[in-house]
């Protein structure tokens, strides 16, 4: 007998006809003589729509009230998804994530798992029951309900995963969503893109990173560090799906594996502030301090003087632009300057350790159609290219092709089976 973790997303939980197929794939693991803990998502959009009613209420609500209501659209799904499954002759039972013993650092909005008690789990899994464990929320440790972002519930059902030790017999973390893997490229810009057999944690992460929406960074990274396997699957049609997974050496046989495209960058750049040590920890320090993520970081030096640049979100240009005009008033001298309109395309692969001439291909593709690099950034497993907006799709379709990614997953796929 495997645990098997199976986490449902909201589109796959929208309608009751939805619900009954999620019930029904839940069903199967357990006539197959498996345990199963559930995990889900708020219905549709439903999020969305009680952060509207609130902003109906109050221009500038508390953050700890938004976290109890939105804590709410769990709730309905959880207890939904329980009678579906008792309908169908599956014994289950609702919980919160407080209730299945989910343990935050309490920060509202933005929390992290910081434990798992599987007392609860282990007792109704012990009683033949299935947990359908509410997503996105735990309990602080003074006892506050506190939501963790956006990706929460796959951060949720990983941890679960984790704290169960799925792997040790044989059982996986599946990722139900309402796409059938995850792809060389996302199908709707690309339409050649394959899908993967396997994916490692690394090229998850960095394609999770670059903008691919399949999973979120926190639950690979809950993943690696506890070696859970992660099963992207469909929700509501048998699939294959993709295995995400430890790296093994024949992954590195494939020099590349996906593309991802990141649109809506703008670049904040100081110029002509001092290059002195520290700057950079004053600047940065309170960028984090605003709760603003940072892209990719450049820095130039002129002697005495240096520039840096910066990539965020078009939405943080605002709160960012407030934070390093303080940076550059404290600094007493320097200017601002502030881009829009620009874009990341990027390729992953583990491939690119043992591979040479990875970047030549990707840039002399992009020269020979005319796009114009501002800026490339590298790792072990990535290259990355800004570029304008207007370039940003066609860029992804050269690099998509220029290393023969539509045909990467039919390949694994015939050296799986």
């Amino acid at each position: 007998m495997a645990v098997f973790v199976q986490k449902f997303g909201g589109t796959s939980v929208g309608d009751p006809e939805r619900i009954a197929r999620c019930a029904g794939r839940v069903k199967q693991r357990v006539d197959e003589g498996h345990q199963v803990v559930v995990v889900v998502s708020a219905m549709g959009h439903s999020t969305d729509d009680l952060i509207e009613l609130a902003s109906r209420v109050s221009d500038r609500p508390e953050r700890r009230e938004l976290d109890m209501l939105m804590a709410t659209g769990e709730q309905v799904s959880v207890a939904l998804v329980a009678m579906a499954l008792q309908r169908v002759g599956v014994p289950a039972v609702s919980l919160t994530g407080g209730q299945a013993g989910i343990t935050t650092d309490g920060a509202f909005g933005r929390a992290r798992v910081t434990r798992v008690d599987r007392g609860r789990l282990e007792a109704e899994l012990a009683e033949g029951r299935v947990p359908v464990v509410c997503g996105f929320q735990g309990l602080s440790s003074t006892g506050e309900v506190t939501t963790l972002g956006r990706g929460g519930s796959d951060t949720t059902a990983v941890a679960l995963a984790a704290t169960l030790r799925v792997a040790e017999q044989g059982g996986c973390c599946e990722i139900f969503t309402d796409v059938d893997g995850v792809y060389t490229a996302d199908p709707r810009l690309v339409p050649s893109a394959s899908k993967l057999a396997r994916i490692s944690y690394q090229e998850m992460l960095e394609l999770a990173l670059l903008g691919a929406q399949v999973m979120h960074p926190r639950a690979v990274l809950f993943g690696e560090r506890y070696g859970v396997p992660i099963h992207v699957r469909h929700s509501q049609r048998p699939d294959e799906g993709t295995m995400i997974c430890r790296e093994t050496p024949e992954m590195e046989e494939v020099m590349v594996v996906g593309a991802a495209l990141k649109q809506d960058l703008g670049r904040v750049s100081l110029r002509r502030i001092p290059n002195n040590a520290g700057v950079q920890g004053l600047l940065f320090d309170a960028v984090a301090k605003a709760g603003i993520m940072v892209d990719d970081i450049m820095q130039t030096e002129f002697g005495e003087i240096a520039s840096i640049s910066f990539t965020v979100d078009h939405g943080d240009l605002a709160d960012v632009k407030i934070a390093a005009s303080k940076v550059l008033d404290r600094f007493g001298t320097g200017e601002l300057a502030i881009e829009i309109g620009l874009a990341k395309i990027s390729v992953v692969g583990t491939g690119m350790k043992s591979h040479v001439g990875v970047a030549a291909r990707m840039f002399t593709a992009l020269g020979a159609a005319g796009i114009p690099i501002h800026n490339i950034t590298t790792s072990e497993i990535k290259i990355s290219c800004i570029l304008g907006k207007e370039h940003a799709q066609r860029a992804l379709a050269i690099s998509h092709e220029v290393f023969g990614l539509d045909q990467v997953g039919a390949l694994q796929h015939a050296a799986v089976r």
